[in-house]
């Protein structure tokens, strides 16, 4: 057998890190200013931040995408007589047993006697104290739509009823354009600039890109669940021979001045993110210490970090934050009664921790949790679980919440009903735009910015009113 030989050059070096093609090209320049915003990059990644203190006013809107569909109609249960007998009829053998139901007894009235799922006791808990409400029947939709928009495809969601589409409806609130930028991302375009703190995104994810946070400027800063939180190359960490000469090429590509301005970003979105990963570690670090106790599953572990991530906001320089995190595994077509009841009390002990330890930090008048997943269940047991629907419940959780209450219209679950376009699957009656617009305006948006962030919010509510769109935040 003849010698084989190896020759290393750069470009081969640069793919063994991981950071593709050594020269950049066209294709990768042009997809990098959209995906990770190289032309603000070049004229910022060298400016250093300072932390400074944060006085007050500082609030954070918390999202958690229930992933793969949650059924909402076993989440929120009708509890009186005829509403159960109904619900029991349709349900059949997915139906949660009447005297394993949690009930509600909330401050305001919409006609029923509702309860929760039996796996949500630390729910109904906050539901009690008034710290948590849930918004009935609430989905995508692009304008208030009846059964006959639905039979004559009436202005409706793109990709109705498929994951992909309606997760995506969820966090643009779009659900016409499938190309659409996230409301969180619009929302942060217009008040990222309160933050000090301009080299770290107002938006943090703890499950990597998500449409939610993407905005038009603003892009996701991606954080992990251990450690400090932040996301170094790979080998960052270790003082082996190899990943020190790693990790010393690398700086001295990056040390380069590149005379073609786009290389030069590329270079500094690079040296940017090494930089914030250090610096955001440094302040998770140094931040409040918690002692509310978490769970070991992942949803738990990524709402303590959010948690952390809180307290070290002063050290952080910011007073406006949005975070992302995700529970998947509800797209329970098969072992529903199982499967479902694992997920909501995972879901159930997380929210509760969580709530605890923003009231440790003082925080939670400050902080709202919310709840988003692609769409409910059909009513229609398909023999041990059931499809895809559509309008579905969410939860909001925190200090500034009006809570024990439930808002929106449950709606009637018997087949045929007015809503109902085939085997219960249910026609939403409250819309994503008036519940995202009611916590934008919480969270500091004018309301003249509401139909910026949320393009179709005139279709259910004056921008103008003196009052909020469902009412659930004080």
């Amino acid at each position: 057998m003849g010698k084989h030989h190896h020759h290393h050059n750069r470009r081969d070096f640069l793919s063994s890190l991981g950071l593709g093609c050594a020269s950049v090209g066209a294709t990768t320049l042009l997809s990098g200013i959209t995906n990770m915003g190289l032309l603000h990059a070049a004229a910022s990644a060298n400016r250093s931040w300072v932390n400074t203190p944060v006085n007050g006013n500082y609030k954070a809107l918390v999202c958690i995408l229930l992933a793969g569909g949650n059924d909402s109609f076993n989440t929120l249960i009708p509890t009186d007589s005829s509403s159960y007998n109904e619900y029991a009829a349709v349900r059949t053998n997915v139906a949660i047993p009447k005297a394993d139901i949690l009930p509600l007894n909330p401050l305001n009235s919409n006609g029923r006697s509702l309860g929760l799922h039996p796996s949500l006791s630390k729910t109904k808990a906050l539901f009690d104290q008034e710290k948590l409400s849930l918004i009935a029947n609430i989905g995508a939709i692009v304008e208030p739509t009846s059964l006959n928009d639905f039979n004559i495809g009436n202005n409706l969601p793109v990709g109705l009823f498929s994951h992909s589409d309606q997760q995506n409806h969820w966090q643009t609130s779009v659900p016409q354009d499938r190309n659409a930028v996230g409301w969180g991302g619009r929302l942060a375009d217009i008040l990222s600039q309160n933050n000090m703190n301009q080299d770290i995104s107002m938006n943090i994810s703890l499950d990597g890109l998500n449409q939610f946070q993407t905005g038009n400027t603003v892009q996701p800063f991606a954080i992990q669940d251990v450690g400090t939180g932040s996301v170094a190359i790979t080998g960052s960490d270790s003082n082996s021979f190899y990943q020190s000469m790693k990790r010393q090429t690398l700086d001295n590509i990056l040390d380069v001045s590149y005379q073609n301005v786009l290389e030069q970003a590329y270079s500094n979105s690079i040296v940017g993110s090494k930089s914030n990963s250090l610096s955001f570690g440094s302040a998770i670090a140094s931040g409040t210490p918690i002692s509310t106790i978490f769970g070991s599953d992942k949803l738990s572990s990524r709402l303590n970090m959010v948690a952390r991530t809180i307290a070290a906001r002063d050290t952080l320089g910011v007073t406006n934050q949005t975070f992302f995190v995700q529970l998947g595994g509800f797209d329970t077509h098969d072992d529903i009664i199982n499967e479902h009841a694992l997920l909501l009390s995972t879901l159930d002990n997380a929210m509760h921790s969580f709530y605890s330890a923003m009231e440790e930090l003082g925080l939670e008048n400050d902080v709202t949790t919310f709840t988003i997943s692609d769409f409910a269940r059909k009513l229609v047991s398909n023999g041990d679980g059931s499809d895809h629907g559509w309008g579905g419940h969410a939860m909001v959780m925190g200090g500034a919440v009006q809570g024990k209450r439930i808002f929106g219209q449950y709606p009637d679950l018997y087949l045929g009903n007015p809503l109902d376009t085939g085997a219960g699957r249910i026609i939403p009656t409250t819309s994503c735009d008036e519940y995202f617009a009611e916590l934008a305006l919480w969270f500091g948006a004018s309301s003249g910015d509401l139909t910026e962030i949320l393009p179709n919010i005139t279709n259910f509510y004056d921008p103008s009113s003196s009052t909020m769109p469902i009412g659930f935040m004080s």
